[in-house]
């Protein structure tokens, strides 16, 4: 008797994956879901370095006034004008960086369209001057 119960039991040599793909298929999911809510922030690449003193005194600068008044260096002009500008100087190879100065009384929208402006012409690199607060 003992020989058939041993016969009758057989050894299992293969492994049950049934709920190995019932939780991948789960956690496929929860990632589809939460891929797209990760990406609300704005892509920033941050400096590698300590900060430092950059002399822009030798650079190309848009000023924005408080009556919302564009400057290119010294030059009174029109958004437009800024963008042409800088397409001719950036298709020259003349541009690294541009910085923009803006009143901070200034309209929100008009420091947009000087963004705008800049971004249009091809320049890459805009750096937004500050005066430093010694508070901090």
């Amino acid at each position: 008797m003992a020989i058939n119960q041993r016969k009758l039991r057989s050894t299992l040599s293969e492994i049950n994956v049934t709920p190995f793909v019932d939780v991948m298929l789960v956690l496929l999911i929860i990632f589809m879901v939460a891929t797209p809510m990760m990406n609300q922030g704005i892509a920033v690449k941050l400096p590698q370095a300590a900060p430092r003193d950059i002399d822009i005194d030798e650079s190309y600068v848009i000023s924005v006034t408080a009556e919302a008044e564009y400057y290119f260096n010294q030059d009174l002009v029109t958004v437009q004008e800024i963008e042409r500008r800088l397409k001719i100087l950036n298709e020259r190879g003349y541009i690294d960086t541009v910085f923009l100065r803006a009143d901070k009384s200034v309209a929100y929208g008009a420091v947009v369209l000087a963004m705008d402006s800049i971004k249009k012409a091809g320049v890459e690199n805009l750096g937004i001057v500050t005066e430093s607060d010694e508070t901090i």
